[in-house]
């Protein structure tokens, strides 16, 4: 008699690096940069909501807050989330075994820090800094004009943004061990940036 083939459970807590900056401080860049040289994974969770279909739940949802510079309810961004990386393990996008995740946009409030928890080991908390909020809002809207990203253009809601981020995030920053925390000047080139990551991280990230 055959014996049907299972197939195991997705690992329930994955190995991660969390990615803090404020927007268009070059998240994204650094993740893509560490996910390419070192063969790690990197997702920013502002491409997954924007990459939600209109027809699925998650996007109505995401168009509905992002448009007032508002954040997701958190249970339901970590519900939409961990879809979405369940989704990379079945055709082999993703090997957590041997890949860390790179985690960018993700947690933004305490309650999304605590359920995340549920699924990921921290390994590093990366901390991109700088301080000129009017370039950080003129990166993002040069990015927006080059992107087509329309929820990116309004100077008013992108200060909202800049300022729930700086509120929340100081507050999570708290709740981790502050052995896990780097911080980094993201004033430089974003090449400079990723030096700095690489000199300071490259036990773990070599790995």
């Amino acid at each position: 008699m055959k014996v049907p083939y299972i197939l195991p459970p997705p690992p329930a807590s994955l190995r991660s690096v969390l990615i803090f900056g404020p927007p268009g401080s070059g998240k994204g860049t650094l993740g893509k940069f560490l996910s390419s040289a070192g063969n790690h994974f990197h997702r920013s969770s502002g491409d997954i909501f924007r990459g939600s279909s209109p027809e699925s739940p998650a996007g109505p949802l995401y168009n509905t807050y992002a448009s007032q510079g508002l954040l997701l309810p958190d249970e339901m961004t970590i519900e939409i989330w961990r879809h979405f990386v369940d989704g990379l393990l079945a055709p082999n996008r993703y090997f957590p075994a041997s890949q860390l995740l790179l985690l960018d946009g993700i947690p933004r409030t305490i309650l999304q820090a605590d359920l995340l928890l549920g699924h990921v080991h921290i390994e590093k908390i990366i901390v991109l800094k700088i301080d000129n909020v009017d370039e950080l809002i003129r990166r993002i809207q040069r990015r927006a004009l080059i992107e087509k990203r329309t929820d990116d253009m309004d100077s008013a809601v992108l200060r909202t943004r800049m300022e729930v981020y700086e509120k929340d995030t100081a507050k999570i920053l708290k709740h981790y061990p502050e052995k896990l925390i780097a911080s980094f000047n993201a004033d430089q080139k974003p090449l400079e940036v990723l030096r700095d990551v690489l000199v300071s991280l490259s036990s773990l990230l070599g790995n």
